[in-house]
């Protein structure tokens, strides 16, 4: 058994020809879930102008998701701050906390999680911030929070109120200004599976003890779908795998069932760049999910695994987390 803590990143995927409002009755389904089976955090993703995603809206989703549960620690992953001004940031998470405190993490990322033009209509202006923009926002919403550096402004809710603020990445920015600042810092190995060693060393290597921290603390989030066999579980990815491809070819459409993933005419390209994305996943049987989990914690020194299923069918989905609860991280109880 592998003994980190696991926690459950969800995208909310809309499958093709269901309402919006169905995806995410399913992840507050699988929250629930989450938190019956011992998962030690729930995190949604900001993303926007992709059809197979419906968590554009993390603060409002995850107020919902909280009134929904009781234990589980729930968050963004992230909320991308090149869309919002920090004092936005600081007023919805602030509300949250002040809610139900102890329970919630903010988790930042620097991408805009979007395509340009989209990015455009969000923030109206085409600037993003830059490597000394990032780093300043994110201390004037911390600011909001702590109010250490009083001024004419002051986040109500906000003050006094602080989440959990974590950096999120997938490269060596993120990862060298989370461990300059002290903060935890979590991975995006699930897109980004090329960069994580390196990541995690910068991380580490720069990190400085804070008021937040005294030791590193790295997560790292995997694409993880286990079944009862290796090729129902592949069978069940093959949706994923479809729309990441339609995604990266700008055509985002919403999740297809694993049939018609499985009659869809590849072209030898687009089979190799699906297959290529598959490395570092952890796809199979529970014998097979808990090798290839064990081999990401033994390379990264991982402190704790967020897993995400981008999968069509909820009782696919939940019965993957079930059967990782029980047969990969024993039960995970003993790890919230």
């Amino acid at each position: 058994m592998i003994d980190v803590p696991f926690s459950v990143l969800d995208l909310a995927p809309v499958a093709a020809g269901a309402p919006v409002g169905e995806a995410l009755r399913h992840t507050t389904e699988v929250a629930r879930r989450a938190e019956e089976l011992g998962y030690h955090r729930f995190w949604v993703a900001e993303h926007h102008n992709m059809p197979a995603i419906a968590s554009s809206a993390p603060a409002v989703l995850i107020a919902h998701l909280a009134a929904a549960t009781s234990t589980i620690r729930l968050g963004s992953g992230g909320v991308m701050l090149p869309n919002h001004a920090p004092l936005v940031v600081a007023e919805q998470f602030g509300t949250l906390e002040a809610l139900h405190p102890g329970r919630i993490d903010l988790g930042i990322g620097r991408a805009p999680g979007t395509d340009q033009v989209t990015a455009l209509a969000l923030r109206r202006t085409m600037e993003g911030l830059s490597a000394e923009g990032f780093p300043r926002e994110l201390a004037d919403l911390v600011n909001y929070f702590t109010g250490e550096r009083p001024g004419p402004i002051v986040a109500t809710p906000g003050r006094g109120d602080m989440p959990a603020v974590w950096l999120l990445g997938s490269s060596g920015f993120s990862a060298q200004l989370a461990g300059l600042l002290g903060l935890p810092f979590s991975f995006a190995h699930h897109f980004s599976a090329q960069n994580t060693d390196a990541a995690v060393a910068a991380y580490r290597s720069h990190f400085r003890p804070s008021r937040w921290l005294s030791e590193p603390y790295v997560m790292v989030a995997v694409n993880a779908v286990c079944a009862e066999t290796d090729e129902r579980a592949q069978w069940l990815a093959g949706p994923s795998g479809l729309s990441f491809l339609r995604l990266r070819s700008g055509r985002p459409e919403p999740l297809v069932s694993p049939q018609e993933a499985a009659e869809y005419p590849y072209t030898a390209v687009e089979r190799e760049f699906v297959l290529a994305r598959q490395e570092g996943q952890a796809l199979g049987s529970p014998e097979t999910v808990r090798r290839q989990l064990t081999r990401l914690v033994e390379r990264t020194g991982a402190d704790e695994l967020m897993l995400t299923a981008l999968v069509y069918d909820v009782a696919d989905r939940m019965r993957s987390y079930e059967l990782i609860a029980e047969q990969v991280a024993g039960g995970l109880r003993r790890a919230v």
